[in-house]
């Protein structure tokens, strides 16, 4: 301040000097007065220039002793923060869902075989959804637990939490009590299908079980990925997690709209045609102890249960060829059992060679590809990704090996899943050539989802609500011809 105030004492001088020069001049003639007003005025506009730059030094100098007019706070108490990873969930969550998962069974499963109720499960199904679904995001699924389980069963230093398996292995132990329930209304990905399923076509028979293969591929090379712990598939193509979370990739949120609106006139294309947790439950249902009827007493063959199942869910009545049609009934089986090992042997040979394109999924693999194709200048540029790994120090051997191992047990995983397809396709045809004796319309166990709604359909049915008063009211009934149809059956 002693400076500034100094610099306009001089300024309010050569100010003061200049009016004296101009009181002197008032005598001069008439040329002189003007150069010498020309002079004046060029030397008054140069002594303003000086005067603002020598202020702007000034004010510049004074900023280095700006502590001496306000002092600068200390910190010396204050801490700098750390960013930390988001609080994990409480664990209470996870063994609330645990237990609201075995309440949900045990009401499904109630519901399915005991009161034989549609309206219960559907309601079942509806807070299934909004809970299990809307409420949890969808997360964490018995679906998406197969692949931690099959993470945990290659990988043992994957600590797999305990209440991942519970949610795996609770489904699987009601559906070999009571069947499918946990997919008529437990699932969420079951319940918003069920929701939409409005007008649903019979998909042909030969479609249905072609159709029918792809989530035990799907289940396959989901364990696959996971075991080498590439990726979760099932998860990352989930169709309707982006819907329950209300935000995800563009991609799924068109893929799960899709098959929304495929369902209403395909009944559940995704836990018919891709869910793999589906498979494994179809595989055990078979074994059920307990199972939900059709008839709540006799069967009366009206037909109309058939044609209520969205889902082709229904066998119908059936008998063993006739004599002259079993020799080649038995030979066409004994084909059948000696294909199935060369199917599963052609399979592990097709699968030695689509190891090293299933490994390219996994990142490593991919960042080591990356970075030799750019030192050979294969490519042009660089990736995020290739420039992150550089910065890093890392040798790039160190990488190369890893990938390198990473595809000698994709080499190994793809021959083992090539004969699990090939497998399955046997079994799948060994199935399809046996012949079995069925006197009355029954679900197939192995893909009814237990939702009830063949119930409805049927007279008896409505006989034991009280609704009608005998079966012969809904429909005409030929006691004797149904009697003798069983009896020649027999």
């Amino acid at each position: 301040m002693k400076r500034i105030n100094c610099y306009l004492e001089q300024r309010s001088n050569v100010i003061g000097e200049s009016n004296k020069q101009t009181k002197k001049m008032a005598g001069a003639p008439p040329m002189v007065k003007q150069g010498l007003r020309r002079t004046l005025k060029a030397s008054m506009r140069l002594s303003r220039l000086f005067g603002l730059a020598g202020l702007l030094i000034l004010a510049m100098s004074q900023l280095s002793h700006a502590s001496d007019v306000i002092p600068v706070p200390e910190f010396s108490d204050y801490e700098v923060p750390i960013s930390m990873p988001a609080p994990v969930e409480s664990p209470v969550w996870e063994w609330l869902n645990v237990v609201l998962l075995i309440g949900a069974l045990s009401l499904a499963s109630y519901f399915s075989i005991v009161t034989r109720s549609r309206r219960g499960l559907f309601t079942l199904a509806i807070a299934s959804l909004l809970w299990f679904g809307f409420a949890r995001s969808g997360c964490v699924c018995a679906i998406g637990a197969t692949q931690n389980v099959a993470l945990a069963m290659f990988d043992s230093s994957y600590a797999i939490p305990w209440t991942i398996v519970a949610i795996f292995i609770l489904p699987l132990i009601f559906t070999l009590f009571f069947g499918r329930t946990f997919c008529a209304a437990v699932c969420p990905l079951g319940a918003i299908q069920e929701v939409v399923a409005i007008r649903p076509v019979k998909v042909p028979s030969w479609l249905d079980h072609t159709l029918g293969l792809v989530p035990y591929i799907y289940l396959g090379l989901a364990v696959v990925y996971a075991a080498t712990g590439t990726a979760f598939i099932i998860c990352r193509y989930d169709p309707f997690v982006a819907m329950f979370r209300m935000s995800g990739n563009v991609n799924m949120l068109v893929f799960g709209g899709s098959l929304l609106l495929l369902g209403v006139f395909v009944g559940r294309p995704y836990c018919r045609y891709l869910c793999p947790y589906g498979a494994v439950l179809g595989v055990l249902s078979k074994g059920s102890k307990w199972h939900g009827r059709i008839a709540p007493e006799k069967c009366i063959q009206c037909h109309l249960c058939e044609n209520s199942c969205p889902y082709g869910a229904i066998a119908t009545p059936s008998s063993p060829p006739p004599k002259s049609e079993r020799a080649n009934a038995r030979r066409r089986l004994a084909k059948t059992l000696a294909l199935a090992p060369v199917l599963v042997i052609a399979g592990v040979l097709v699968g030695m060679t689509i190891g090293t394109p299933m490994a390219k999924l996994d990142p490593n693999v991919r960042l080591a590809e990356r970075i030799i194709q750019e030192d050979a200048g294969e490519v042009e540029g660089t990736t995020d990704a290739t420039d992150a790994f550089r910065n890093t120090g890392q040798p790039k051997s160190e990488l190369i090996d890893l990938a390198i191992g990473i595809r000698d047990r994709f080499g190994t995983m793809g021959m083992l899943f090539g004969g699990w397809v090939g497998f399955v396709i046997g079994i799948k045809l060994i199935s399809l050539s046996l012949q079995r004796k069925r006197v009355d319309y029954e679900p197939d166990r192995s893909r009814c989802v237990s939702c009830a709604r063949c119930y409805w359909y049927c007279p008896g049915e409505q006989v034991r609500l009280g609704l009608v008063g005998d079966v012969s009211d809904l429909v005409p009934l030929n006691v004797d011809a149904i009697e003798a149809e069983k009896a020649v059956s027999k």
